[in-house]
């Protein structure tokens, strides 16, 4: 019996699950005995992920009788985000252009998984189905995923290897799925020009309580300045190598699968491409800091740990290129993408709660960290 019904358009035959189920399990053929589909509980949003299952039962086989398990991802277009209505009529081509929803099922469909360097790898992906012309559903293998903080170590190894992906020859050939040219730029005179520098220039936005009681009056100037100035920063970003990225390579997209302690299982291909070297730096350092789930306190010993790692990954890969080069490039971009976007907006509804004010001073003492990094290795 199969109670596949919340899939929705994501839903298959009998035969086809049937399928499915006989690759994952590695057998010939299988009678499905029973599956049922449930949404897999996650809180965040993402702009071009239209839902997340799981899918699970139990299948008959020449060996006897196994249990299956998948990870259903359907993604889609972000037009179909209630998000994307906040976009600006006049902007709303480029955001799409900027956020192209197939290349997470061309990533999926390719050879990715057999060119990653040793230490990374991927989810098996069972089936890459379109689902119409805006939409697709990827079924991919459950992952049993080990919980945990993160030590520094970790980390490193996390920035060595992404070190590693950024500059393999093997790799690269696949960074020009669903890529987008000059990713800095795109961001800037996309996001950053329609949404965060207006909001910076808002006074009200600073007199927000929650705002106001992380964001003092000289981390505000100093947001402020570094906003209006970052446009005559950028190129010196023309000038350092472009490479592979994976785009959003926080720890919640590198898993750590149970029973592995030095490996990584790299996931959520939507944001992949290639971009100036140290890009994957940013959401790797500051991604728990976002989410309140991480004190900045930690960031100057992560910065120093990842960043070594990172390069050290590279010339791995036979790319040598000086750690300033890097170091530099990675300051540039992290202000640019997630400093100078601190300011919790999404933590302004409402009446300010004790977390939220939590969660607005660690990240003010982010962008303080990103302020000061910039400056510090700024050209003389």
């Amino acid at each position: 019996m199969s109670d596949l019904a919340i899939l929705g358009p994501a839903m298959v035959e009998p035969d086809v699950l049937a399928a499915r189920v006989a690759a994952s399990l590695g057998v010939d053929r299988v009678e499905v005995v029973d599956a049922c589909a449930e949404v897999a509980e996650y809180d965040l949003e993402a702009l071009t992920t239209a839902g997340r299952y799981w899918v699970r039962g139990r299948a008959r086989h020449a060996g006897g009788e196994s249990p299956f398990a998948f990870f259903v991802k359907v993604v889609q277009s972000w037009e179909r985000s209630p998000i994307f209505a906040m976009v600006p009529e006049d902007m709303r081509a480029a955001a799409l252009a900027a956020v192209p929803w197939r290349r997470e099922p061309a990533v999926y469909g390719s050879d990715l998984r057999d060119r990653l360097p040793a230490g990374l790898t991927m989810p098996r992906a069972y089936a890459v189905q379109e689902l119409d012309g805006l939409s697709a559903a990827i079924w991919l293998e459950a992952v049993d995923v080990e919980a945990g903080i993160w030590d520094i170590d970790r980390f490193a190894r996390a920035a060595h290897l992404l070190g590693r992906l950024a500059a393999s020859p093997r790799v690269a050939p696949l960074g020009a799925l669903g890529e987008v040219p000059d990713v800095p730029r795109m961001y800037y005179y996309g996001r950053f020009t329609g949404q965060v520098l207006p909001a910076l220039r808002d006074d009200a936005c600073w007199a927000h309580p929650v705002v106001a009681a992380g964001f003092d009056d000289r981390l505000r100037d100093d947001m402020r300045a570094a906003a209006e100035g970052i446009e005559g920063r950028l190129p010196e970003l023309d000038s350092v190598p472009v490479l592979t990225l994976h785009g959003d390579a926080c720890p919640r997209n590198l898993l750590v699968r149970r029973g592995s302690d030095d490996g990584f299982v790299l996931i959520d291909y939507g944001f992949w491409g290639r971009g100036p070297v140290g890009f994957d730096l940013t959401q790797l350092l500051i991604g728990e800091v976002q989410l309140g789930e991480r004190p900045a306190a930690e960031l100057p010993a992560l910065e120093v740990a990842c960043l070594s790692a990172y390069v050290d990954g590279l010339r791995a890969e036979g790319a040598d290129i000086e750690l300033a080069v890097v170091r530099r490039a990675h300051a540039l971009m992290m202000l640019l993408f997630a400093g100078l976007s601190s300011v919790p907006f999404e933590l302004m509804e409402g009446e300010p709660s004790a977390e939220n004010v939590r969660i607005c001073r660690e990240r003010a003492a982010a962008a303080r960290f990103m302020l000061d990094l910039a400056a510090e290795t700024a050209p003389a």
